[in-house]
This record gives structure tokens, sequence and C-alpha cells, in this order.
């Protein structure tokens, strides 16, 4: 069994986001959807195809997760359909039930840190939360916060 196993399925999602990480804003947005988790290559891999909705528009999202059994880590592989591009990927591994995955992007042209955590997982549903930090990583700034509750296996 993998790390992702627990998350293959139908799952409606519940996203919040932050509408301007990193400028002081504390305006936040809300989406509801779906979520299409499916394994590929026996589990070594998953897709994700995220399709939300709210006040401020529609997210269509890849995730690709690949593992690499030498390492043993996940890298997180993501995309938008606005965007056309992934992102750099964001990589880590499960320690006690929880994902945590780190990169390093660009946003508004200044280098920072993103991390990724994967928490509360049970059977029926997980969180996400996505957090970005602009001085090397000593404070970080929650911009991304999802609930997956599972529809069908």
């Amino acid at each position: 069994q993998r790390d992702f196993d627990f998350h293959i399925g139908s799952w409606k999602t519940h996203l919040r986001r932050l509408q301007k990480p990193l400028t002081g804003s504390t305006t936040w947005v809300e989406y509801d959807g779906t979520t299409e988790v499916r394994k590929i290559w026996n589990g070594a891999a998953n897709l994700v195809e995220l399709d939300v909705s709210g006040p401020a528009g529609r997210i269509e999202g890849l995730n690709l997760r690949l593992y690499n059994p030498e390492s043993r880590q996940w890298s997180l592989n993501f995309a938008s359909r606005r965007g056309g591009t992934m992102t750099p990927p964001t990589i880590g591994e499960f320690k006690n039930g929880r994902g945590e995955f780190y990169s390093q992007e660009e946003l508004d042209g200044r280098a920072i840190f993103v991390r990724f955590v994967i928490s509360d997982i049970t059977p029926n549903s997980c969180h996400f939360e996505q957090a970005f930090s602009s001085d090397g990583g000593r404070t970080w700034e929650v911009n991304w916060i999802a609930t997956d509750t599972r529809v069908s296996p």
C-alpha cells in the first residue's frame, strides 16, 4: 500500500484561498466542488483532478503525484487550466500519518518557499494546507485550506 492510497476515489471538496498571499491581505474566498483521484502505475503515481467554483470564479487543477522508491518521497506536480504549465514540484513524504512537502517558487518576482501539508487523514476525509514563506522559512502564511470528504471509493 502506498501513502496516497487513502485518497483514491471521488471527493467533495471545500476550499478556502487567501486572495493575495504575502501582501498583508486577510481576504479569503471560498469554493466548493469535486476532486477525482485515480491510481496509476499500480500506486506509484496518481492523478488528481480538482474542479471547484465560488464567488471568485472557478479553479480547475491537475496534480500528478509521483513516488520515488529510492528516496521514498513523493513529488507533487500541479497545473491549473488557466496557467497551462506545471509548477515546480513540491517534494516530501509521509511520517506518522502526516504528509509534508516543500518547494521553492517565485511569487510576484521574488523567491519564496512553499509548504504543503496533508493531515487529519481518515478513510472518509482529509485536510490540505498550503503556506508561503518569504523569509527563508522562519515564518509561514497559510493561503490554501481544503477539506475533502469521500463521495465514493
